[in-house]
């Protein structure tokens, strides 16, 4: 793979992505991992007691594979897992270091597989079905719901105007609360590599208000998203041609490079091991043996300082 000189201004706030597929219909647990604000705490998931719309609260994994993943996610980071019954499809929830953080789906129909493996981040937002009437209205397109969930509330997948494939939720029990940055292993930060920055960051601001920075980190403009003192998430350029948009999950490990090492030895590939030029060493890209993508990130980037967020 051809790495541009222009990369390595882009890689020091984020990723390359060469390729994920959007995939619809991913909307599958009924149980979910919480019924009420006390189970949700008792299952190790606080709730805030007031909505945070514009955080990612949600990831799913959607794979033809589940078994492999457990599989592989148990190796690589210590994830359990625990199978809820009764849904549209199989659902198996992941919990690490006793706290829920998301789950593992099958795909519903061969046109899903061919679009290959993902991970889906959800977004809170205030309401789901204005949130879709609004992608719709600026050129994306509904994948999944919307519909209601069993104990969570409302939930859709949507490909936004540019075909990056997002989930949407509002849920009833509340949101997962900020206790500041996540521990190591779980899920640290979110990432949109777009087409278009300008654009992007436009829609999704006009879609859950958030307040917009700048980073000037060279070779093009990189924003964060950021919800009162909260980053929730950055958004800049994909300088591969031709590379469809996409959220990017990072996760936060304590040595990206043996991750990156272990995660090949699994059956996984490394698709950019961890480099000078970018964030210092501090970032690793693999992708699972079903080839959903994700970044392993030490955070905070270097061993002597600290900051309460990516």
């Amino acid at each position: 793979m051809k790495r541009p000189g222009t990369w390595r201004a882009w890689l020091r706030g984020g990723l390359l992505l060469t390729s994920v597929g959007a995939v619809g219909g991913t909307i599958a647990t009924q149980g979910g991992c919480a019924s009420s604000p006390d189970t949700a705490a008792r299952a190790g998931m606080p709730l805030s007691p007031t909505p945070l719309y514009g955080k990612f609260v949600w990831h799913d994994l959607v794979t033809d594979n589940p078994a492999a993943a457990k599989r592989f996610y148990r190796d690589l980071f210590g994830w359990e897992f625990v199978d809820v019954r009764g849904g549209r499809r199989p659902y198996s929830l992941i919990r690490a270091q006793g706290r829920w953080i998301g789950g593992i789906v099958h795909p519903a129909n061969a046109a899903e597989k061919r679009e290959g493996a993902l991970w889906l981040g959800y977004l809170s937002v205030p309401d789901v079905d204005r949130a879709v009437t609004e992608v719709s209205a600026r050129g994306g397109k509904t994948l999944d719901g919307p519909i209601d969930v069993r104990n969570i509330g409302r939930a859709a997948v949507v490909a936004d105007p540019q075909g990056a494939a997002v989930g949407f939720v509002r849920s009833r029990p509340g949101d997962p609360a900020d206790t500041g940055v996540p521990e190591e292993n779980q899920f640290l930060w979110m990432e949109y590599l777009a087409q278009d920055p300008v654009a992007a960051t436009g829609f999704y601001k006009e879609l859950l208000g958030y307040a917009v920075r700048e980073r000037p980190l060279g070779g093009g403009p990189h924003y964060v998203l950021a919800q009162g003192p909260h980053p929730r998430a950055g958004v800049l350029a994909n300088p591969v041609k031709g590379a469809r948009p996409n959220w990017l999950t990072y996760v936060r490990v304590k040595d990206p490079a043996a991750l990156a090492n272990r995660a090949q030895a699994l059956g996984g590939r490394v698709l950019m091991a961890p480099r000078p030029d970018a964030r210092g060493g501090s970032l690793a890209l693999i992708a699972d043996p079903s080839g959903a993508v994700l970044a392993l990130q030490r955070y905070p980037f270097e061993p002597s300082k600290s900051a309460a967020a990516p």
